[in-house]
């Protein structure tokens, strides 16, 4: 099955709470993707804020996306803000 964005909450600075269609739950900083042209005006945190779910994926009014597979992939490879909390017993 392939990933798919079904829920995102805004959290603070470039940071979205993403819940995918595995039930899987994950704090994405998306602050490294906002390079290039298309991704320049998400560098505004207001018009950060625009974002919503577009199909499977993350989107902004200006077209901007990231294919699901990237956020459920990259963000795997690294501990979440959630998963750090709980190491330190703060849940």
């Amino acid at each position: 099955m392939l990933p798919s964005v079904r829920k995102a909450k805004y959290l603070r600075n470039y940071l979205i709470e993403v819940k995918f269609n595995d039930g899987t739950k994950k704090v994405i900083d998306f602050e490294p993707w906002l390079t290039g042209p298309i991704f320049r005006p998400l560098r505004s945190k207001t018009y950060f804020k625009k974002f919503f779910v577009d199909g499977p994926t993350i989107a902004w009014p200006n077209g901007a996306d990231i294919a699901p597979e990237t956020l459920y992939v990259a963000e795997a490879l690294k501990p979440t803000i959630e998963t750090k909390f709980r190491s330190a017993g703060l849940d």
